[in-house]
């Protein structure tokens, strides 16, 4: 389903930019930041998170090593990926400013500039069966699970929170979650779904998908057996301070948040004891004795909120037949790290009552159960409140946790798959090598055709075409330019001035080293040796996609025939400026247009943009007339006139025949020839 777009949830990507910040001012010199957008379908995602990087970047002043990885299903969304041309709707999503940064308007859209496609690799993979990409800073895995059964999000959880370095950030969409593995991450941005990899202590954090199983033979005190030494590899010093230990300290039991028992010190029978039935991992709640329960539930629940240790003292603990007081101690720790969020529960067991339970029970009467009720209302007024704070935060993120609800509501049980570290590594390794492989042949592939369509173009204008270097070397040329310059594919690499010219233009080298130096275009007509020909020689700086002069292009076009057409214009205007004719064009008002020589006296520089009456001043009625008359009939005239020239009276044939324009005449093309000096004769 590649539903997708730039920017997609537009507060979500502001969130994300403040944390692309922090690592970008975090990171030394020679670290590379590295991220992974898993299901990236058409790449607007991928190129969204390089746009906030590239900003990023540029605002801390930084110049890091940067490799976005984008992964999809689909191949033929990578391919879409890759060519990074996009429709021109996404105006509706990216900014102008980011439109004009990132991206170059074209004929089929927008295209993605080289500087930001260089910083992605895309590639086709299985996020579900193919290795993935190891040693993170982001991972974005958006509106992607919500597609994913229960068991799929089982597997992925455990293999995001490996993938990704100390202090990494995991992005889902808005209508997903991390589920049951809170103790894999710690929230950032709840709304948002920004969570950062949390350390688990004793290692990375184990899950078995397959079945839920108790604990095994070769767990002690919570610990497997696996991380502890042997004594036989202990000294006298770490055996002496476990000795102490075990005096000194009292019964302590490491937990997580919810209750699962990480780590358990000295002897705690007498509080807790195994649960009946099969459990996937121990919880403390499901051990603890009557008595300890509602004290220990109402103690971590203000633990989480404050640093400091809470007790409870003088509980009345049964075991075994018998009462006994204890003091209850609860911490949050946060140090050392690997230890930072689990909390310490410690047992210290006061003076036993040595009675039975008939007994106990008949001496402590009723005090002893009105105190046990009491206790009671309080843990449960603790518990109603706490369950309303909750409740009205619940509301305030209904909306945005109905998709959410509807997507984990299977998700019942959580376990943790062991991965092969070595070997997953490697395997990374080799995908990542495949992926740029892949990028490599793609670009190769692009850059193949895109030489062709430039090589058809240049043929099928039938310009000479030479492309040249800031030596002054020859890149390339046309087919075209071999009829200007003797021109072999071995001499690709020669300088221009060592080759022979069939040019009557000795020049060339110079233009060229003026046009490098100026960065102005140059226009000059040469005219070829032996065939005559003519052609307009142009020299124009060669500029690139980042506005870098790399050397000149010149081209060379035909215009022979131009100069024919010209030659034959000047003989013509030779010929009429001797000849007793007058050749001039009017408009509809009888207004000057053109002029090729001196009509009725007047030179033809003084006619042009001027009417007959204004230049006349009422003299030559009846050329006026006859030329109204031609204007109004829109018919060709031939008339014979009388008119005075230099106080001689002459006899004048005008010429005038109806330009067609439009579909109406517009004007008049006119001609005054001379048939006598004398009028009489």
């Amino acid at each position: 389903i590649g539903v997708t777009s730039f920017f997609r949830d537009p507060p979500a990507f502001e969130s994300l930019a403040a944390t692309l910040t922090e690592y970008v001012r975090g990171k030394a010199e020679g670290q590379a930041l590295r991220v992974w957008v898993a299901g990236c379908s058409t790449g607007e995602e991928a190129y969204s998170i390089a746009i906030l990087l590239r900003e990023a970047l540029e605002a801390a002043g930084r110049d890091l090593q940067v490799q976005v990885f984008a992964t999809d299903l689909d191949p033929k969304a990578i391919d879409i990926a890759r060519a990074g041309t996009y429709p021109l709707g996404i105006v509706g999503d990216v900014s102008p400013a980011r439109l004009k940064r990132f991206f170059t308007r074209n004929d089929s859209g927008y295209q993605v500039r080289k500087e930001l496609r260089e910083m992605l690799v895309f590639a086709t993979q299985n996020l579900i069966e193919d290795p993935p990409f190891t040693k993170l800073d982001l991972m974005s895995c958006r509106n992607l699970l919500i597609y994913l059964d229960a068991s799929c999000q089982r597997r992925l959880f455990p293999i995001f929170h490996y993938v990704l370095r100390t202090g990494g950030t995991l992005f889902l969409g808005s209508s997903e979650t991390i589920g049951q593995f809170t103790n894999l991450f710690d929230s950032v941005d709840k709304k948002w779904r920004l969570y950062q990899r949390r350390e688990v202590a004793g290692g990375t954090y184990v899950a078995d998908i397959h079945a839920a199983v108790a604990l095994e033979p070769g767990v002690v005190e919570g610990v497997p057996l696996g991380l502890v030494p042997r004594r036989s590899e202990l000294g006298a010093g770490p055996l002496a301070e476990r000795m102490l230990l075990r005096e000194l300290v009292p019964p302590t039991v490491l937990i997580r948040e919810r209750g699962e028992i990480v780590h358990i010190h000295g002897r705690t029978g007498m509080f807790l004891e195994p649960a009946p039935g099969q459990q996937a991992q121990a919880n403390i709640y499901n051990m603890m004795r009557e008595g300890l329960h509602l004290e220990l539930a109402a103690a971590m629940r203000h633990a989480t909120r404050q640093p400091d240790e809470v007790q409870r003292r003088n509980l009345q603990v049964k075991t075994n037949g018998h009462y006994s007081r204890v003091d209850l101690r609860v911490k949050r720790l946060s140090e050392p790290e690997t230890l930072r969020g689990l909390y310490r529960v410690s047992f210290e067991s006061s003076r036993a009552l040595e009675v039975s339970p008939d007994t106990a029970s008949e001496a402590a009467g009723s005090h002893t159960r009105v105190h046990e009720l009491e206790r009671e209302l309080l843990y449960t007024k603790e518990s109603h409140q706490g369950t309303i704070e909750e409740l009205e935060t619940a509301n305030e993120e209904l909306k945005s946790t109905n998709e959410e609800l509807q997507s984990t509501n299977e998700e019942l049980q959580s376990a943790n798959e062991e991965l092969e570290t070595s070997k997953e590594e490697l395997q990374s390794l080799n995908e990542e090598l495949q992926t740029v492989n892949v990028e490599l042949h793609g670009k190769v592939e692009e850059l193949s055709r895109a030489n062709d369509d430039m090589t058809n173009l240049l043929n099928a204008t039938d310009i000479a075409t030479i492309f040249l270097d800031n030596d002054l070397n020859i890149k390339r040329h046309t087919e075209q330019a071999r009829r200007v310059i003797r021109l072999i594919p071995s001499d690709v690499g020669r300088s221009i001035g060592d080759l022979v010219s069939r040019l009557s233009y000795d020049r060339l080298t110079e233009d060229a080293r003026e046009v490098l130096r100026t960065l102005g275009a140059k226009e000059v007509e040469v005219q070829g040796k032996n065939d005559g020909k003519w052609y307009l020689m142009r020299l124009l700086p060669y500029r690139t996609t980042d506005n870098v002069i790399d050397g000149l292009v010149v081209t060379f076009v035909d215009i022979t025939r131009v100069k024919l057409l010209q030659e034959s214009e000047a003989r013509l205007l030779r010929a009429l400026q001797h000849a007793p004719v007058s050749v001039f064009g009017i408009d509809a008002s009888l207004r000057f247009v053109w002029a090729c020589s001196p009509v009725l006296g007047r030179d033809q520089s003084t006619l042009v943009g001027r009417s007959f009456e204004e230049v006349f001043a009422g003299e030559h009625h009846e050329v006026r007339a006859q030329l109204e008359a031609a204007v109004a009939s829109r018919q060709p005239v031939r008339k014979q006139l009388t008119v005075t020239l230099l106080g001689q009276p002459q006899l004048l044939e005008l010429f005038a025949e109806p330009e067609r324009r439009r579909e109406d005449a517009a004007g008049l093309s006119c001609v005054l020839a001379l048939v006598s000096k004398s009028a009489e004769a």
